[in-house]
């Protein structure tokens, strides 16, 4: 199977499968026949968490098995003809061809023999005949060292995973230095032609579902995306939305992966919802944002995937929506010109009575024209390209990702029914305070309140929007300014707060580690511990042990 065979949902369930099992693969080597037969008698290996999957009458012969077939223990004779059990644990050893344990038989105790195996980091000693209570005692501590050793290695991968994920974000959001472009480029196959993909959860149907639930539904995603990429699995990230709201995953397209499995971009991307749709209980929609021609430019792609999601507020029916097929406003059919313009007009003034006025007007042109879902899109599309200019009017350091933020935030609020006229009476009426916030600039004298009440409530369940109600602000304006202020986004600087009182708990305490978590605001140990690793590099356990 190559690594662009991912359309077999049944073959890659399949391997998924044979690795959940994860037993221990043995290769016997003894020249007696009897005596294999006789260990594979002995006890029950697939009890034990081993399968024996290979024999050999000699080392030669073992090594020609070790050339074709991963092992992670090797039972070896040393009196065996043309190469012996020492002899061959010494050219596994020289020549690196395999890093399995080794556990050397005999049918007498030599000294010497048993220190040559030792000087070679052979496991265990054993003598002929083979008691199942030795064999058994010594197999157990394999599989423990086994184990040990793969929680390392998951760690190690989790650590660097967790690095790799800062250096692409940095590209993705725009703020990044030639470290984060090597770093990142070492780990990506890239081509010419690269887009950012969102890949997100729609839980609008779904009201019964808990916060626990979704993040799990999304964690189930961006796994279930790492193992259909296999070897490409660094093209997928979790978690990049911005928002508490947001429920998505990311995906760095290249070219090369459709030209490589023989089909279109179209094709490959359909195929490839259709994988992560299965086992997962809620739509998916992607959302593909123009194609650039570097990493370095990868955060344009990005903003004009958001865009591309922002925009979908009036068509939810398709699965996959391309940022440069459907937002081109050049030719396009708009409404009369004169009413959209005296909507954003309204809006800027801040007149509700207009506002409401021309809404009703332009939705009633839309019914009585019976409008497709494109022209709608695009009519929709130059009212809120012109709201975005009117907010960066009043202030150049804003950034335009986070009105786009604001936008599909407030824009496509999920108890509102998409593309009605009271909902986006509403969010106009919304967006003309917030333009009124911008202004005014009553940020004065409200962020070291917030800030206090981070440091004295940080365990509570507050949030930006409970805070700009506290506090009478627009919370798309105060998490604007708040990132000014503190250089972080409110989220990410609560989190690190979390993350900090949770390291002094840590060594201060002998508490648990899920209790620490409670103590500092998470409810999802899981959730927890990312966040953890990606702030401090280690999981809590690792960072208890190391301080101490």
């Amino acid at each position: 199977m190559t690594r662009y065979e991912y359309c077999t949902v049944v073959q890659i369930h399949g391997i998924a499968a044979e690795w959940r099992i994860n037993m221990l693969r043995v290769l016997v080597v003894d020249d007696e026949p009897y005596i294999k037969q006789g260990l594979a008698m002995l006890i029950n290996w697939m009890a034990e968490g081993f399968t024996i999957i290979g024999e050999a009458a000699n080392g030669k012969e073992a090594i020609r098995f070790l050339q074709k077939t991963k092992v992670d223990l090797i039972i070896a004779d040393i009196k065996m003809p043309e190469m012996n059990g020492i002899e061959l644990l010494e050219y596994i050893k020289k020549e690196k061809l395999s890093d399995a344990s080794y556990i050397i038989l005999s049918g007498y105790y030599d000294f010497q023999y048993a220190r040559s195996a030792i000087q070679h980091n052979c496991c265990d000693y054993l003598l002929k005949p083979v008691q199942k209570d030795e064999l058994l005692e010594v197999l157990r501590r394999v599989s423990q060292k086994s184990k040990e050793l793969n929680n390392r290695q998951i760690e190690n991968r989790e650590k660097e995973r967790a690095l790799f994920d800062r250096n692409l974000l940095a590209l993705i959001w725009g703020k990044f230095d030639n470290y984060n472009i090597e770093y990142v480029t070492k780990h990506l196959m890239l081509s010419k032609e690269i887009k950012y993909i969102t890949i997100n959860l729609d839980f609008t149907n779904q009201e019964n579902l808990t916060e626990s639930d979704k993040r799990n539904i999304q964690k189930n995603l961006y796994m279930q995306a790492r193992e259909l990429l296999k070897v490409d699995e660094y093209h997928v990230i979790f978690d990049v939305g911005k928002q508490d709201s947001s429920y998505d995953i990311g995906f760095i397209y290249c070219d090369y992966l459709a030209n490589e499995a023989g089909v279109t971009e179209g094709e490959y991307l359909k195929q490839f919802s259709q994988l992560l749709s299965e086992g997962i209980n809620c739509k998916i929609m992607l959302f593909v944002g123009n194609k650039v021609d570097s990493i370095a430019r990868l955060s344009e792609s990005y903003q004009t995937a958001m865009i591309a999601k922002t925009l979908q507020m009036f068509r939810n029916d398709k699965d996959i929506t391309f940022y440069e097929e459907n937002m081109n406003l050049n030719g396009a059919s708009l409404l009369e010109r004169r009413k959209l313009d005296i909507l954003i007009q309204a809006v800027e003034e801040n007149n509700k009575e207009e506002i409401s006025s021309m809404v009703d007007s332009i939705y009633d042109d839309i019914n009585q024209s019976n409008m497709d879902y494109n022209l709608i899109n695009l009519n929709i599309s130059y009212i809120l390209y012109q709201l975005i200019y009117l907010a960066t009017k009043q202030d150049d350091n804003i950034n335009q990702e986070e009105i786009l933020q604001y936008i599909s935030k407030n824009a496509f609020h999920r108890d509102a029914m998409r593309g009605s006229r009271k909902h986006f009476k509403l969010f106009a009426y919304d967006f003309s305070d917030y333009l009124q916030q911008l202004r005014k600039n009553v940020s004065k004298g409200i962020l070291a309140s917030i800030e206090r009440e981070i440091e004295e409530n940080y365990a509570e369940n507050i949030s930006l929007k409970s805070l700009s109600e506290k506090y009478f602000i627009n919370s798309a304006y105060l998490g604007q300014v708040f990132k000014k202020q503190f250089g972080l986004p409110f989220k990410d600087y609560l989190n690190n707060h979390r993350i900090d009182r949770a390291a002094e708990l840590l060594l201060r305490t002998d508490e648990k580690v899920y209790i620490v978590a409670e103590l500092v605001g998470y409810h999802n140990l899981d959730y927890f511990i990312n966040r953890f690793v990606s702030v401090k590099g280690c999981t809590p356990t690792r960072y208890r042990n190391q301080s101490r």
